[in-house]
Order: C-alpha cells, then sequence, then structure tokens
C-alpha cells in the first residue's frame, strides 16, 4: 500500500510517516512506479509495527529504544527472555510515575484545600509531597516549553 493508505490505516500523518522512515523505524519497499523517485510501499506487517510503535510510546519508551528493539526483531536478535527484561523494566518505570503523579495530585488537592480554607495555615509545601520521590515524573520538551511560557 502507498502512503496515502498507510497514513490512513494506521492514523498516523504522513509527515510522522516519513518521520519514522527517516529514522528507520519502518523500512518500505520501493516499486517501478515513480521513476527517478519510486513510490514507497508498506506492508500489512508495517500496519502491526505502527501499532506497537504507539503501545510503546504509551508505555514511556523512546523513539530511539522502539527502533532498537524493531531493528533486533528484524535481524532475528529478539528473544523473549529480551522482551521480558524490556517490559519489566518499562512496568516499574510507570510504576515509579504513577507514584510520582499520586504526589502531585496530593499536592494539588491540598493546594486547593488551602486556597478554599482561606489560606489560613502554612502553604502546603511541594517539596514535601514529592520528597518520596528521587525525581519529578518527566515531561516532554514541548511541555516543559509550554509550561514556562504560561507563567
Amino acid at each position: 500500500m502507498q502512503i496515502s493508505e498507510f497514513s490512513r490505516r494506521t492514523g498516523l500523518s504522513r509527515d510522522t510517516v516519513w518521520f519514522y522512515v527517516r529514522q528507520g523505524l519502518f523500512k518500505p519497499k520501493t516499486s517501478a512506479k515513480g521513476g527517478s523517485n519510486p513510490y514507497q510501499v508498506f506492508s500489512d506487517e508495517d500496519v502491526q509495527l505502527a501499532e506497537v510503535i504507539r503501545i510503546s510510546q504509551a508505555l514511556g519508551m523512546s523513539l530511539k529504544e522502539i527502533g532498537a528493539l524493531s531493528q533486533a526483531r528484524r535481524e532475528g536478535r529478539a528473544s523473549d527472555e529480551k522482551s521480558i527484561e524490556v517490559l519489566s523494566k518499562q512496568a516499574a518505570l510507570m510504576a515509579q510515575r504513577a507514584r510520582q503523579f499520586e504526589s502531585l495530585a496530593d499536592y494539588l488537592r491540598a493546594k486547593v484545600a488551602w486556597l478554599r480554607n482561606g489560606k489560613v495555615t502554612a502553604q502546603p509545601s511541594f517539596a514535601a509531597f514529592m520528597a518520596d520521590d528521587a525525581a519529578p515524573a518527566p515531561r516532554s520538551p514541548r511541555r516543559r516549553a509550554s509550561i514556562s511560557q504560561s507563567r
């Protein structure tokens, strides 16, 4: 299938598809059509890979990590043991992030209560709520920029 159908089936924009091709995540075949600029043809396996990429990103994996795993799979170097290792690591990271987000939610609830009660007590300390966590939950660079611009 050509990129237009592939984009429609996967829900990825054409720009995203081309970006993933440049990153080596997709390896479309080329067709004889298109002359000096041959068409790139995507397969049903690429559609499945697009779903794996979405799930992996939702699990917090970087495109670099996803690319390395995809390359290992293509080369036959993927094993159940490696998959277990990677998935276990991601599960642990997600559990840590969940604890961090719960701490952030607790802080926000305390801040709302403080404001509702007329600020008669000491303001809730962000550091106290986050003390149990080694580091704050990671944010994407785009999110960080939008937060700093809104201040």
